[in-house]
């Protein structure tokens, strides 16, 4: 059993990835850290090593192997066109990096270990969809476009890599939607409007990770966890409407027809960058079940879905027109009247049996 790990981390610039480093650095079993990306990172790091890298380049390869890296945590991935420059670029960074990195990987004489950070974004997202996800349902369409694509080739080239190599421990990690006050996740956009852009007719349940379950999550698969493929969210069910009444936000309907144009609208004026697999979120949304990461991986979430949401508004100041605790005071009358319904109508078809 080796005495410490020694770790690479991939798109060390993101602020993810800079918080999972940090996490490392301050554990005995972690002897070195190394950061790749084509930016510097802005972070506050002391014992991680930055190479300024492209995982594209084959030169990758020669750092791994000459660092004698044990373990790869694969974060380098882009979620929004914009961010890399185009869908054909990104495109590109994503599916093209991941090949040329676990091509490096394969020629690793050290490598026993491989993370990738996912996303529930490869279940793609339908109107006929299961209620819960779990890891070994497939989906009914395989997600065609931008960013869900992506994640799903490469998961695909993973899983070939980890049957080339039987020695590496694989750990698939297929997160929901990231929120704190540090990641820049997709609902930033969604909620740095002073209404909420919604599809007319649609209210999507949605599922959300706090930062800080993410990190110790990653480090925990990084350090020691089994591997395997494990779905991350917190407990919990949203709404969209919810999340606007949480947010003291109005909402903005939109006909359907009109959600594309008025998407292309909001990316030409660089406001927001809603990609197409997302406009379809917003219609049905996503959930999955997390079983399997108590069970088996071990680990519960702090952060349930609501208490996520409810910390990204206070860390991020987002409030709105209407008063937050009188948000939570109208759901709770809201539940209250469902139930007295629920109770009114039991009591009335008892009475219709007698």
């Amino acid at each position: 059993m080796p005495e410490g790990r020694r770790v690479l981390i991939t798109g060390i610039a993101g602020q993810l990835a800079g918080a999972v480093a940090r996490a490392l650095e301050a554990r005995d079993d972690i002897l070195e850290v190394i950061g790749v990306d084509v930016r510097e990172p802005t972070h506050d790091l002391r014992r991680t090593e930055f190479v300024r890298a492209d995982i594209r380049n084959p030169l990758v390869a020669r750092v791994i192997t000459a660092s004698e890296v044990d373990t790869v945590l694969h974060m380098a991935t882009t979620a929004t066109p914009s961010a890399a420059g185009g869908r054909a670029r990104m495109k590109e960074l994503n599916v093209i990096g991941a090949m040329q990195l676990l091509a490096a990987c394969q020629k690793a004489p050290h490598l026993d270990r491989f993370v990738l950070k996912s996303t529930t974004a490869v279940y793609g997202t339908a109107h006929d969809d299961p209620a819960l996800f779990s890891e070994d349902v497939q989906p009914r369409r395989t997600p065609a476009h931008g960013f869900a694509k992506d994640a799903t080739e490469i998961e695909g080239y993973a899983r070939a890599f980890a049957r080339r190599r039987t020695d590496v421990d694989l750990t698939v990690l297929r997160f929901a939607n990231f929120l704190g006050g540090q990641v820049q996740g997709a609902f930033d956009a969604l909620f740095s409007f002073p209404v909420v852009p919604t599809v007319l007719g649609f209210d999507p349940r949605l599922q959300f990770v706090h930062e800080e379950d993410g990190v110790e999550i990653l480090v925990r698969a990084v350090t020691g966890a089994p591997s395997g493929t494990f779905n991350v969210a917190g407990d919990g069910v949203l709404y969209l409407s919810q999340c606007a009444r949480l947010a003291g936000r109005p909402t903005a309907p939109i006909p359907g027809p009109l959600v594309s144009a008025v998407a292309g609208a909001f990316r030409r004026q660089r406001r927001a960058d809603f990609a197409s697999d997302q406009l379809s979120f917003l219609r049905y949304g996503r959930c999955v079940d997390t079983a399997r990461l108590r069970k088996d991986f071990g680990y519960a979430p702090r952060w349930t879905t609501r208490e996520a949401f409810e910390d990204y508004l206070r860390r991020r100041r987002i409030t709105g027109l209407i008063d937050r605790d009188e948000v939570i005071r109208w759901e709770r009358e809201l539940y209250d009247f469902i139930q007295r319904k629920g109770q009114e109508r039991f009591l009335a078809t008892q009475r219709e049996r007698r």
